[in-house]
């Protein structure tokens, strides 16, 4: 057996609860042992930047570099060290990531691929794990840090829908799931779920479902009788809203929308 083996998964628990002192050292005893091993080259170097490290995660990812000289995802880290350093951001907030947050569950949850990404300096400082936050537009849902820095944009057709369902009285939370300086994935979750939309899933499950005439239930729904909201009656049940006081802002798409 490879007696690299069990401090590789050492190395990966380590990371996983977010020890990052001990994930350190264990993959220096891994590199210790093959000078070649890019996995643990790279983890050491993620393993300094969760500790605010810059200098030495850089020193790293160059002589992974040399190692694997057309990975984009090392010359993404390097990019992202030389905005840092040229924003003087010495100090990186470390996120504690909880291993179950990513778990899929259909109908609940959805990891989105965001549109109109922010700056690459606001990119640069995104932790996988890190709570975001959506704020409701007038026609889209706008993603922003916990110090309402802009992140990106969710793509119209999930926009559309969950300010639609907002309005309906659900709650949702999104962290970040993936994350270079020229893309960034939420891991959208339904944290609670509105009582006029109780009977429906809040991501599509199947997105040839129709319902016919929509209809709004008095209690919470059963797992069971979770259905798929057709395209039509997501409309119908937005002009239903529409008629209540402080909507959130979705209008039709004929609608001539107006500059901020």
């Amino acid at each position: 057996m490879d007696k690299n083996q069990p401090l590789e998964k050492e190395a990966i628990e380590a990371a996983i609860t977010s020890d990052w002192e001990k994930a350190i050292k264990l993959n220096e005893k891994i590199i210790a042992n093959d000078k070649k091993n890019v996995d643990a080259y790279l983890r050491l170097g993620f393993a300094y930047l969760q500790k605010s490290n810059i200098k030495k995660a850089k020193n790293i990812y160059r002589k992974v570099q040399k190692l694997q000289p057309g990975s984009f995802l090392i010359s993404d880290n390097l990019e992202r060290i030389k905005i840092l350093e040229s924003k003087k951001i010495s100090h990186i907030s470390p996120t504690q990531l909880n291993p179950y947050v990513f778990i899929d569950v259909p109908g609940k949850t959805k990891a989105v691929t965001l549109v109109n990404c922010g700056q690459k300096a606001i990119l640069a400082k995104l932790a996988i794990g890190q709570e975001v936050f959506l704020v409701p537009k007038r026609r889209r849902i706008e993603v922003r840090s916990k110090e309402k820095e802009y992140i990106g944009c969710l793509p119209d057709d999930i926009s559309k829908r969950l300010i639609i369902f907002m309005k309906a009285g659900s709650v949702f939370r999104a962290f970040i799931k993936e994350t270079t300086l020229k893309s960034t994935s939420a891991f959208l979750k339904e944290e609670k779920k509105g009582r006029k939309v109780a009977r429906y899933a809040s991501f599509p499950i199947n997105f040839q479902a129709g319902l016919g005439n929509i209809h709004f239930s008095d209690k919470e729904g059963k797992e069971d009788d979770i259905e798929e909201i057709s395209d039509n009656d997501l409309d119908k049940l937005a002009e239903t809203l529409n008629e209540e006081k402080e909507y959130l802002g979705y209008e039709p798409e004929d609608k001539e929308e107006v500059e901020e």
